[in-house]
């Protein structure tokens, strides 16, 4: 199988993963995995910066710095200011995770939504794509996401679990779409009838570690090395080899994030 594989969506800044990061980096290089997009966003503005200071560190890790939804009650001037100010790192290649969730409603809507408009204009004004988490919620982003303007840089809909419509309806607003070890899992039909028909230039793999292990791993904390196993779940589906899916999976990832130009050195 290919040594191409990349993550398009990690947490190694999240308590669980940056302990053992090192290690971590380790067995996603083992594993072939050579591109890792790391979000912060999660909880506090300490995340961000632990996720643009690992990126920092290793070739072939990026950055996204943001507001989740569960914490968009806390989007304040200060803290845009403060992810402005991150993003000016060379390995940030993207605002976000930011979106909706509707279903574990952790902040009101109105924060959310709220939230989602001051990432969606820091993206405009930065030059950098989005990433949206969208739970429950398909039909109001697109709404917004509309309202606003997509970003010139374009964006992605990380770890996709919504259904043919919400899958069209992103598709034709130039959203990549990711998808996550729920794609493995055994319940996961429909979703899997959808990565089928998503075209190979809008498609993405991912982990979102430490969350959703893919089968066979299912009951452990995840991380970027076992992207191969969803990679390889979706080329059973698309019935197709793994290793030209991972090669374009990778081109994908590097054309939305710009990844050339993160991973040339700084102007003297």
């Amino acid at each position: 199988m290919s040594a191409n594989f990349s993550d398009s969506h990690c947490h190694l800044a999240d308590p669980r993963l940056a302990p053992d990061v090192e290690a971590v980096v380790d067995r996603a290089h083992a594993a072939g995995v050579a591109r890792i997009i790391s979000v912060g966003a999660v909880a506090t503005i300490e995340t961000d910066r632990r996720a643009v200071a690992i990126a920092e560190r290793w070739s072939g890790i990026y950055a996204a710095v943001g507001i989740h939804p569960h914490d968009a009650k806390d989007c304040t001037a200060d803290r845009l200011r403060e992810l402005r100010e991150l993003a000016q790192s060379r390995k940030v290649v993207a605002i976000g995770e930011t979106g909706l969730d509707f279903h574990y409603m952790h902040s009101p809507v109105e924060a959310q939504e709220n939230a989602l408009r001051r990432q969606l204009e820091l993206a405009h004004e930065l030059g950098k794509p989005i990433v949206i988490h969208c739970r429950n919620a398909e039909l109001r982003v697109q709404q917004i996401v509309l309202e606003v303007g997509f970003p010139p840089q374009g964006g992605v809909i990380h770890c996709f679990t919504g259904d043919r419509a919400a899958a069209a309806a992103f598709l034709a607003m130039n959203f990549f779409i990711s998808f996550s070890g729920i794609l493995t899992f055994r319940n996961a039909e429909p979703l899997r009838a959808i990565a089928a028909q998503v075209p190979e230039e809008r498609l993405l793999v991912e982990t979102d570690a430490p969350y959703l292990a893919p089968e066979p791993y299912r009951g452990r904390m995840n991380e970027p090395a076992m992207v191969v196993a969803t990679l390889g779940q979706l080329a059973r589906i698309r019935q197709v080899a793994p290793a030209p899916l991972a090669d374009r999976i990778a081109e994908n990832l590097e054309r939305l994030f710009a990844l050339d130009a993160a991973a040339s050195p700084s102007p003297a």
